[in-house]
């Protein structure tokens, strides 16, 4: 049943942030884009959207997935702040109490990832499940992992994008990432596909080109120790590189069950799968995040 009152979600973006107004994915009464520019730009015009949505329907919580890396520890005095990243000026920014801050309705901050499995468990290919894996293979590689119902923590969110893994024995091509010279999100990542083909456009290679070899062993890889540490019971992979390059996806599967080799019993196939929800996967994340946050406030 949706709640009479919608939920207000926030997906801040490196590029954009979408805001929507919603009760479930059957149910968005608005949605608004605002570029990502100067920190104070941008949270300035998402507020000024809040304000109006506040006037003309109310909202029952707030959710907010941001682009990281950010601190999630409640206990922290940094709690909702975006910590030091590559984005110019965002470093340090106060991001979850300054949007909530107008608002007596509870609120969740996480990570933009964290919030798409969240929305694919409740809507997409995640549901009944409590441990869980959504892949975004993008710019950069993100994953957001959810075990025993929750979104991991520790002393950070999960950066699984970053752990560093085997080549091809025939892959010397540049790594993407300025970090490592051989994990998933250089060797995968958009970024990574153009540091290798250099001068060549993507646009003007076939599923053929041996980048893909490198692409989907890596993101299989990726898939190998998501099964040999967390065990989510499936694995969805989307992002830009994925829907642009369909074709990946049905290779991972098996490269992901010869990896293992039998060691360790894979569930059945289709275990890593497209998400569901698709494009909206992302900005029906804080949608999620919102409705989790008012059931833990009524609880």
């Amino acid at each position: 049943m949706s709640h009479p009152v919608p939920f207000v979600g926030i997906e801040l973006g490196g590029t954009k942030c979408v805001l929507t107004l919603a009760r479930g994915p059957n149910d968005i009464l608005a949605q608004e884009t605002v570029p990502t520019q100067a920190p104070d730009t941008t949270l300035s015009a998402i507020e000024a959207v809040l304000a109006r949505w506040w006037a003309e329907t109310g909202f029952a919580a707030i959710g907010i997935a941001s682009f990281g890396p950010v601190c999630l520890d409640t206990a922290n005095p940094q709690f909702g702040h975006i910590l030091t990243t590559s984005k110019p000026g965002w470093s340090g920014t106060d991001v979850a109490r300054r949007l909530a801050a107008q608002y007596a309705v509870p609120m969740a901050f996480d990570t933009d990832v964290n919030g798409a499995a969240l929305a694919e468990m409740r809507w997409g290919t995640g549901q009944g499940l409590s441990d869980f894996a959504y892949v975004t293979v993008g710019t950069g590689v993100g994953v957001g992992l959810v075990v025993n119902g929750r979104p991991t923590r520790g002393i950070g969110h999960c950066e699984m994008g970053h752990i560093r893994v085997p080549r091809l024995p025939e892959d010397s091509a540049p790594s993407g990432c300025p970090f490592h010279d051989d994990c998933i999100e250089g060797l995968a990542s958009g970024t990574g596909i153009r540091a290798a083909l250099g001068d060549q456009p993507v646009e003007t290679v076939g599923t053929d080109h041996p980048v893909w070899d490198r692409v989907a062993s890596a993101i299989a890889l990726l898939c190998h120790t998501l099964v040999a540490t967390t065990g989510p019971q499936r694995i969805a992979i989307g992002g830009g590189v994925l829907q642009r390059q369909p074709h990946l996806l049905e290779r991972i599967d098996p490269l992901l069950r010869a990896s293992i080799a039998g060691y360790l019993v894979v569930p059945p196939a289709p275990y890593v799968v497209a998400p569901a929800l698709e494009d909206l996967a992302g900005p029906l994340g804080p949608i999620a995040m919102a409705m989790d946050a008012l059931d833990s406030a009524i609880a």
